[in-house]
């Protein structure tokens, strides 16, 4: 198992290409679940754990790894199962989301699959508002679940999604006013933060919950508007999300003359050098590791007047 994910470096190559590689685990049953390997650092046996008082309950306490001390959580409690109760034989996923590195326990790690984003397919409807997930795929006859963390993250230490006063104070849309932003994310959690921040710009934003219902929709403006610029002022895109991925979804709108002009923001919990030339190869304007409220607004608000100039 240590060597599981030597190869994560050798694997950005699949990045921008609409595919993904799925690490897969259990948590106490036979359901398998998956992560996106790039948000990855690490995978090993459960080493022990130190509790520490005042810890959220889902975190079962703390683990030293390689000079770090990093929060362990039960990826089972924290979706709504069972303890994990056998440490003996679990693991640890060491994982790196919105700059922070967080450990994820889970029951048992199985392999790696590579797959496409358009096989990632939205939840299946009416799973409702407490669900966990943020897609599914199927693999080998059997329904993979791959779970919104930054849901389950922002339960145990929700994240302040309001622009700072000093920030809100110096923020302008003069000439603006007419202009929407786009916002792209699988996330509910997410798409809810990045609205909250950029609410302090003043201006209509719009929702979509995956690169493809994005590219529809923005064609669809740009069919009633003559360009998607005269409607809509920014896009800030994840670039996870199921049936089409942000570096795609950036792509695709890079070579649509209609929506060529419109400025793209990628912003996403992916880290990685590569995610700086991977912007650059698409043809994305900025990349804002997320979440920071303050940069973002400040991000957009940049992107919004420069079409002005």
């Amino acid at each position: 198992m240590s060597g599981i994910l030597d190869s994560v470096n050798q694997r950005t190559q699949l990045v921008g290409q609409n595919r993904l590689e799925l690490l897969l685990f259990r948590l106490n049953g036979r359901q398998r679940f998956g992560i996106n390997v790039f948000k990855v650092r690490e995978v090993l046996q459960c080493p022990p754990l130190t509790a520490m008082p005042k810890l959220n309950p889902l975190v079962r306490g703390v683990a030293h790894i390689r000079g770090q001390t990093i929060s362990v959580i039960d990826l089972s409690m924290a979706t709504g199962g069972r303890r994990i109760e056998d440490l003996s034989t679990a693991f640890i996923v060491i994982a790196e989301y919105n700059r922070s590195v967080q450990g994820f326990l889970v029951g048992a790690v199985e392999r790696i699959i590579n797959t496409n984003w358009d096989a990632i397919m939205p939840p299946p409807e009416g799973t409702g508002r407490a669900s966990y997930l943020t897609a599914v795929t199927e693999v080998e006859n059997e329904l993979i679940e791959i779970l919104d963390v930054e849901k389950i993250l922002n339960e145990i230490s929700p994240l302040n999604a309001e622009v700072s006063s000093d920030v809100a104070e110096n923020l302008t849309t003069e000439g603006q006013e007419n202009k929407i932003i786009f916002i792209a994310d699988d996330s509910a959690v997410a798409r809810n933060q990045v609205k909250k921040a950029l609410t302090s710009l003043g201006l209509e934003i719009e929702l979509a919950k995956n690169g493809l219902e994005a590219l529809n929709r923005l064609k669809a403006i740009a069919e009633e508007y003559g360009d998607v610029t005269n409607r809509v002022g920014v896009l800030v895109s994840d670039i996870e999300m199921p049936e089409m991925d942000g570096y795609t979804l950036t792509a695709e709108i890079k070579n649509t003359p209609e929506l060529q002009k419109l400025h793209v923001v990628l912003h996403t919990s992916l880290s990685g050098v590569f995610n700086q030339a991977m912007v650059q190869k698409v043809g994305a304007d900025d990349f804002i590791a997320k979440f920071h409220p303050d940069e973002l607004a400040t991000a957009v608000q940049k992107w919004l007047m420069t079409e002005c100039e």
